[in-house]
């Protein structure tokens, strides 16, 4: 390892992009969503993106622009048309996926840095060395490989940097080359507009005709399997819709990942010489932001400080809603405990964020809150902070008149409490659940 790594958070608009800076982001990632694969996260556009990476470089940080779409031929035009709208704003470097793209952006702008996107799926080290051989910075890695993978791919090619994901959604297919979406009502995920199918819930159904038959299959016991054959999944939404499937000694392969969680593996990912930790989430929130920012910052600092690992960062990574964790295929094929078969949505935790923190008077210590989830007078609340976190009991609930309110309910308009101290500029409120106290 030669150099620092950096933590690098998901910018899904210029909130999430400063949130991410202050709570100890080195790099963020930001896309134009006509471009990017997050379509749903529209808080860039060539008109306001050049505040972004001007405030970005008024930090000393650093944004890659994410492109990584693969163009059909209508979209190629379009998309050198922004290509150079993009480039003279000073990007750090553009995270692109389409070989064709990529060999243009390199003619055009040869200066431009550009990162290849894990949706170009590198996995060997024979790949990273024909995309260094072609110009590429930096390598974004497949969410498949382990540990000693990576490691050999630094050890081949060492003047290529290499970047990998250590937190966040993962994309039952592999590394997001999904077909699913397209298949079942034609919005491709390789364009950008994917449905995540995959989270849906789906009945199993078997139309096989006779009791007797399936029994007989089972006899002589082997494996607790259904049959072969007849069976299909179906949408809870379209039950009309029938898509047949078969199951072997393996499983049913439905269909939806846990979530990434490698914040322990930090010492072992750093061995290999990676450049870059990678948290996935542009259009999550500014408190997921927050939160996985600060975690891994801490978690690396411990760690290059020659710190134990503290738990309490992966407490706070429990926190927040997820689909259960797993560590991924850094030290292991996950198999089944990277399988989430219980549910495709994010559970909630006790741990709830009820507000944002909009502004402060230091005279009277009244904050006015952008209220997420609802919250009560007398409950046990943290200031969450950039530098730490503070409990305190709630004393009231005002509105803007300075009225006291019974309580403030997520969606509703701002309200203002009273707060222990001065929170800074980017703060968030959370609840302390009971079973805490």
């Amino acid at each position: 390892m030669n150099k620092r790594p950096e933590i690098l958070s998901p910018a899904g608009d210029m909130q999430k992009l400063k949130t991410a800076f202050a709570f100890g982001a080195d790099a963020v990632y930001a896309g134009i969503p006509k471009f990017s694969l997050r379509t749903r996260e529209a808080g860039f556009t060539p008109e306001n993106l050049q505040e972004a990476i001007d405030y970005t470089h008024s930090l000393g940080k650093k944004i890659y622009v994410t492109l990584n779409i693969y163009p059909h031929s209508l979209k190629v035009d379009s998309f050198l048309k922004e290509l150079d709208l993009i480039v003279p704003m000073g990007p750090d470097a553009l995270i692109m996926a389409d070989p064709g793209m990529i060999s243009m952006a390199r003619k055009k702008h040869p200066d431009m840095p550009i990162h290849l996107s894990t949706q170009s799926n590198t996995v060997n080290w024979a790949s990273v060395l024909f995309w260094h051989e072609l110009g590429v910075k930096r390598a974004i890695l497949s969410r498949e490989l382990r540990l000693e993978e990576i490691r050999e791919m630094h050890d081949k090619v060492p003047d290529i940097e290499l970047e990998t994901f250590v937190h966040g959604a993962i994309c039952i297919s592999y590394s997001g080359r999904c077909l699913i979406s397209n298949y079942l009502h034609g919005r491709d995920a390789n364009q950008g507009t994917c449905t995540n199918s995959c989270r849906w819930e789906y009945k199993l159904g078997y139309e096989k005709g006779s009791l007797l038959e399936v029994e007989k299959e089972q006899d002589p016991y082997e494996y607790d399997t259904p049959p072969p054959e007849g069976f299909y999944v179906k949408e809870s939404h379209r039950p009309d819709d029938r898509f047949p499937i078969s199951e072997d000694e393996h499983g049913t392969y439905l269909m939806n990942s846990k979530d990434l969680c490698a914040i322990e593996l930090i010492p072992d990912i750093l061995k290999t010489g990676v450049t870059s930790l990678k948290i996935e989430g542009r259009t999550k929130s500014a408190y997921y932001t927050a939160i996985t920012a600060r975690a891994y910052k801490r978690a690396l600092n411990d760690h290059l400080a020659g710190k134990t690992f503290d738990p309490e960062n992966l407490r706070d990574l429990m926190r927040l809603s997820n689909r259960t964790y797993t560590s991924g295929f850094y030290s292991r094929n996950p198999r089944q405990y990277g399988e989430n078969t219980e549910d495709g949505y994010s559970g909630g935790t006790e741990d709830v964020v009820c507000g944002v923190i909009l502004n402060y008077d230091p005279q009277t210590a009244i904050a006015e809150i952008e209220v997420k989830n609802r919250f009560l007078p007398g409950d046990r609340l943290t200031l969450i902070t950039p530098g730490k976190d503070s409990d305190f009991t709630l004393e009231g609930i005002l509105d803007k008149h300075g009225s006291p309110l019974d309580a403030a309910h997520g969606g509703a308009r701002n309200v203002w409490v009273k707060l222990p101290e001065d929170p800074g500029e980017f703060a968030f409120l959370r609840k302390i659940p009971p079973t805490s106290i």
